[in-house]
């Protein structure tokens, strides 16, 4: 008991600490196979670490047990096994031995390496000790597990590193509480609980005395909101402490944790947006100092928190993204795609810049990536030939790839831009083949708008009409909502269109006609482009002045299979304009569709696949079809005609006089 007491008192002295540890390393050998490499290298992660001094366990306010007069620890805390003895020899450590340790971290690639190499350090400082914990806990996270196994968490190296940096939190510095947090949010905090309620003691500690940068501030904020959720408690501190900071003193690093940290807490989103809409104002100034990352990143908060007051920030994010195109990973370039889908962005350079990486590369990418870009096409409306012809062939060589949903996005733009890649043949051969093996996997309104845009571009599903008319499937789209979505009965209507107008052969069941909708012209869900109003009021000037009254012509026609015609003329056998109210001696119906620049694909001639159906069964109707185009310059391609009012209705009379009837 005396030599107990004895050393309870001595190991508060630092003289007799220091002769201590120095008896230590005169009676203690090195072990061989610790060498320390002379070479001045930057550490694995941003925080730069200091030398700090490293104190011996404090015995005082503890009941010790020994059994020898050696081996001492707590009696209500579990004895660790023989750990090595940083302590003592901590002191001696250089600036240039701690940028070799943490280089050396840097090329582990699993936590039994690090923790190995550890155990051979003779010397180790809190922040040396607070960047092993953290990097053992990054590398079990990118694993994929909930964080390390018992093995690890069981190991008395990494709980000697738990210690060390639990011991006495108000001796680290910033950069090491925030590598310690930033470690416990990678992991299960179970086991180690008590080291997190010590260092977010500390953390609220320096927050009251202001003792915290902005760097700080923003990792712990993002920490702590891992850790307890978005109600965390200092959340509410560190963000006014944050807002009264200078935002000009924030590094594109800050501002992206602060991003980070309000998207972990969206739902709370109102109680920042004041402070968000400043960032958002400040993030636009630097956007040409982000990196691929960054934007990706910014452009994701940006989704998550609906900010859909931020376009000039969207934009301008697109803008510089074009250049980071090569450059992003596939999961970053997605996100930037589902950004620009959400926000409904586009823009031509960054569609060139994706012809000139995905094409090429479209066998190497992801197949979610691809999916994704196929859904940004079909969403803008961008017939982009090298993009679709590639996908196509992707498709074929490795449809193995793709998830029965990734193949519904990935087939419709083809029917929606109406385009036949050069290997169409072979295309819905492999996406025949597909549907036979796996319909069933199918969602069943992902796989009504797959054979809904195959029949766009006249590769019928025949095969499977069958199905999606069946009672059954009708159930299974429904779901759990009362009634079935305007959108899908629109899809189902058209396709009994088809079937009945081009697939007469189809003799198998026919869709219900409480499944079926009077017209494709609706406010939303339509599968019809409203016409244009500029051209519809010239063209209706320019009738009236030809024909000589408004009697002789009319406009928004409702046919009896749903669709709208914009202008209809009756015409007899010898080509003269009959009067509306006539239906005797009607040889011919002349419809006028007034295409205008938003019924066909961007920069692009070629009609939107709806419209070149629309037209289409019109034909097959009886009526014959005249296009009217806007004047030239309206459209993308400056060579389309100038058809409008009088020579729009000059034009259309014409041809049909030189036509025969349908």
């Amino acid at each position: 008991m005396a030599l107990i007491t004895l050393r309870r008192n001595l190991c508060h002295l630092t003289e007799f600490r220091s002769h201590r540890a120095l008896a230590v390393l005169k009676h203690q050998p090195i072990p061989s196979g610790h060498r320390v490499m002379k070479v001045p290298l930057c550490p694995w992660f941003s925080v730069q670490p200091g030398l700090f001094k490293v104190r011996f366990h404090h015995a005082c306010c503890k009941k010790f047990h020994s059994e020898n007069g050696n081996d001492l620890h707590p009696l209500d805390e579990p004895g660790f096994p023989p750990v090595p003895d940083w302590d003592g020899l901590e002191h001696g450590l250089t600036g240039a031995e701690e940028q070799v340790f943490y280089r050396r971290l840097s090329q582990f690639t699993s936590p039994q390496e690090v923790l190995s190499f550890i155990s051979t350090q003779q010397a180790l400082s809190d922040a040396m000790a607070a960047g092993a914990f953290q990097r053992i806990c990054e590398m079990e996270n990118q694993g994929g597990g909930p964080g390390p196994p018992k093995e690890i968490l069981g190991n008395s190296t990494f709980q000697a590193l738990c210690v060390q940096v639990g011991r006495e939190p108000s001796y680290l510095s910033n950069s090491s509480v925030v590598a310690a947090l930033q470690a416990l949010s990678l992991l299960d905090v179970g086991p180690q609980r008590r080291l997190l309620l010590k260092l977010v003691a500390e953390c609220q500690h320096r927050l009251q005395r202001r003792a915290l940068d902005v760097h700080s501030l923003c990792a712990i904020a993002e920490s702590l909101v891992k850790l307890q959720g978005p109600g965390c408690p200092m959340l509410r501190p560190i963000m006014d402490e944050l807002q009264a900071e200078n935002l000009g003193n924030f590094t594109p690093e800050d501002i992206m944790a602060l991003y980070r940290t309000l998207q972990l807490c969206a739902e709370n989103v109102d109680q920042h947006q004041e402070f968000l809409n400043k960032i958002n104002d400040f993030t636009l100034s630097i956007v040409a100092t982000l990196s691929p990352t960054s934007i990706s990143q910014t452009l994701t908060t940006l989704v998550v928190l609906d900010q859909t007051q931020a376009l000039p920030l969207v934009i301008k994010l697109g803008r510089y993204a074009v250049r980071h195109v090569p450059h992003f990973t596939d999961e970053e370039l997605d996100r930037v795609l589902e950004a620009f889908i959400y926000f409904g962005h586009s823009d031509r350079f960054f569609t060139k810049a994706l012809e000139q990486h995905v094409a090429p590369l479209c066998p190497q990418l992801d197949p979610r990536l691809v999916s994704r870009v196929m859904e940004y096409c079909g969403q803008k409306l961008i017939l982009s030939r090298p993009i679709l012809s590639a996908v196509a062939e992707t498709f074929v060589q490795q449809s193995e790839k793709f998830s029965p949903r990734q193949i519904a996005v990935l087939i419709e733009p083809f029917g929606k831009l109406n385009y036949l890649p050069p290997n169409a043949s072979a295309l819905f051969r492999k996406l025949e083949d597909i549907l036979f093996t796996q319909c069933d996997f199918f969602p069943p309104k992902a796989l009504l708008k797959l054979l809904h845009s195959c029949s766009l571009i006249e590769r019928h599903p025949v095969n499977f009409m069958a199905k999606i008319f069946s009672p059954y499937f009708l159930q299974q789209l429904q779901g759990e909502e009362p009634y079935l979505d305007r959108l899908s009965l629109a899809q189902l209507t058209q396709l009994f269109v088809t079937s009945a107008l081009e697939c007469p052969f189809y003799k198998g069941p026919r869709l219900l006609p409480k499944f079926r909708v009077k017209s494709f012209l609706t406010p939303c869900c339509s599968l019809e482009t409203p016409v244009d109003f500029r051209l519809y009021k010239s063209v209706m000037a320019g009738l009236i002045d030809l024909l000589g009254a408004r009697c002789y012509f009319a406009s928004r026609v409702l046919t009896p299979f749903g669709y709208t015609i914009d202008v209809e003329i009756k015409l007899d056998e010898e080509g003269f304009v009959l009067p509306l109210a006539v239906d005797e001696d009607v040889h011919t119906r002349l419809a006028l569709c007034l295409d205008g620049p938003k019924r066909f694909c961007v920069n692009s001639r070629c009609l939107l696949g709806r419209e070149a159906t629309k037209q289409r069964h019109l034909r097959l109707l009886g009526y014959q079809v005249v296009q009217v185009r806007p004047a030239a310059g309206s459209l993308p391609d400056s060579r389309a005609p100038r058809l409008v009012g009088r020579d729009a209705a000059r034009f259309g009379l014409e041809q049909a006089r030189r036509s025969p009837p349908s």
